[in-house]
Order: structure tokens, then C-alpha cells, then sequence
């Protein structure tokens, strides 16, 4: 991504933890494309990853803020305003967890309280990001929100578990606060729903490497990888793209749409 399509935005980035992040790489084809970005993480996640060093490869600041608490959210808004100079035009939403996912529960044998902490942060922070952001009037006229989700919110994926509810919400959290967010000024609110990526969540799954391989002979492009999805967001966050809003995305080498792939029914 070489080409300034982010020359004079703002933006920020959730949930870069390590380079394997698609938030990670986000980060780096943002700011090549021209952007001033802050970056932020839970407090743990920190902690736990490399966020401060990217935050340094970038010359930016780091904000910790846990993204299921108005308050922490409300701090970070107005320190980027402050940090940025001005009003957000652009966030990646890359947020999610699954304790039940974690602890190896089978859906049909979720932990409640688990499940709960599972819609919170993966589906609810990103209510509460567009909530505290309109209460604040922090995004600039014409501003993308992109959150990152999977087509197990439309689809059965045994082992997703519980992520594929949270994703259902996360999808229609877009979809109402786009319309809100539209009629409002004109910022637009998608997510995208990418092929299975080997990050460090993403591969804490049970069965995983299945997904990945599956869907790789499935799709007709294979599986996008990381670097694409973050050039995929870019572009999202540019002027080019003023005009989708509400919309799921499949940034999936096509395999949203695939029925059947001859390929993959050969022993051969």
C-alpha cells in the first residue's frame, strides 16, 4: 500500500498484539498510506504482546483502555483527539475473546457467565465505541468504523463456538449505528468478514488448521492473508469508499460464495 489514500487522517487501531495481528498490519499499511494513528489494547493484552514495540516502530502513542468500560473508551477519545489534533476519521474495531473458547467448552456445554464475557467484549465494546464516540461527537464527517468479523455469524462452523453469536451482534451493532451514523455525518460503519488467518487467537481454536486448510481448497483465490485484509481496511477507510455503509464484507478469496469446489472432491 504505497499510495497516499490516508494522507492527512487520524485514526485508531484496537487489538494490535503481535505482528501476526491483522490489527497489527492494519497499523502498518494505515500509517504507510499517509495516516496519523494511535493504537490501543487492554491493559493485559499489553502486558501480554507486543504492542509497545510497534507503538514505537511507529512513533506513536500507545493508550491502554479495556474496551468493555464507557469510561476507559471515553478517556482514550478524547486523549487521540488531543494526541491527533483533531477528530477520528477512521477506527479499526479488532476486539474479541472467548473464555469458553479457551476453556475448551463445546457449545452445546457453554459456560453462561463465559458466554456473557464472550458478547461483552467481542460484540458489545464495539456498541460502546460508537455509543461513547456519538456522545463525545468524536468522529469527523465522512469517518469509517471497520470491525473485523467471520463467516461463522452466518454459518455453522463447529468449534467457533460461541465467537460465531458474538459476531451476529457485532454484524448488526454495524449495521443500526451505521444507519444512526450515517443520517448523522455521513460516517460509515462496516465490518469484514475475513478468511481464517493465522494469528495468535485465531489459532487457539480447536481445529483451526481444518478451517484454514478447508477453506483454502475451497476458495477459488485461496485464503487471504493479514497483509491484504489490512489493505482491504485501507481502502475502507478512504475517500474512495464513502458510499458503503451497513455492509458485511467477505474478504475471503471467494469462499463465501462457493457451493461446491470440484478440487477438493478429488482423491487424487
Amino acid at each position: 500500500m504505497d499510495y497516499p489514500l490516508l494522507k492527512d487522517k487520524r485514526g485508531i487501531i484496537f487489538g494490535a498484539l503481535d505482528e501476526k495481528s491483522i490489527a497489527w498490519q492494519v497499523a502498518l499499511s494505515a500509517q504507510k498510506a499517509g495516516a496519523k494513528i494511535v493504537l490501543t489494547n487492554a491493559p493485559v493484552a499489553i502486558r501480554m504482546g507486543k504492542t509497545k514495540q510497534l507503538s514505537e516502530q511507529l512513533d506513536t502513542i500507545l493508550i491502554a483502555a479495556d474496551a468493555t468500560k464507557t469510561e476507559d473508551l471515553n478517556d482514550l477519545l478524547i486523549k487521540s483527539i488531543e494526541y491527533l489534533d483533531g477528530k477520528i476519521d477512521f477506527i479499526l474495531h479488532a476486539v474479541g475473546m472467548s473464555p469458553n473458547i479457551r476453556k475448551k467448552r463445546e457449545y452445546t456445554d457453554l459456560d453462561y457467565k463465559y458466554f456473557q464475557q464472550t458478547i461483552d467484549v467481542s460484540a458489545l465494546s464495539f456498541h460502546k465505541l460508537l455509543q461513547t464516540a456519538w456522545q463525545l461527537d468524536a468522529l469527523s464527517p465522512q469517518a469509517s468504523v471497520v470491525a473485523l468479523s467471520y463467516i461463522a455469524a452466518q454459518k455453522v462452523i463447529p468449534g467457533y463456538g460461541d465467537m460465531a453469536d458474538a459476531k451476529t451482534v457485532l454484524e448488526s451493532i454495524a449495521r443500526n449505528f451505521g444507519y444512526y451514523y450515517g443520517k448523522k455525518n455521513g460516517t460509515r460503519i462496516n465490518t469484514v468478514s475475513q478468511s481464517p488467518t493465522v494469528t495468535t487467537a485465531g489459532s487457539g481454536i480447536d481445529g483451526f488448521q481444518s478451517f484454514y486448510d478447508y477453506a483454502h481448497q475451497m476458495s477459488p483465490l485461496g485464503n487471504a492473508d493479514a497483509e491484504s485484509c489490512a489493505n482491504f481496511c485501507v481502502m475502507l477507510f478512504s475517500d474512495y469508499t464513502k458510499m458503503i455503509t451497513m455492509q458485511n464484507l467477505y474478504h475471503d478469496g471467494g469462499f463465501s460464495k462457493m457451493g461446491m469446489n470440484i478440487d477438493s472432491l478429488s482423491n487424487e
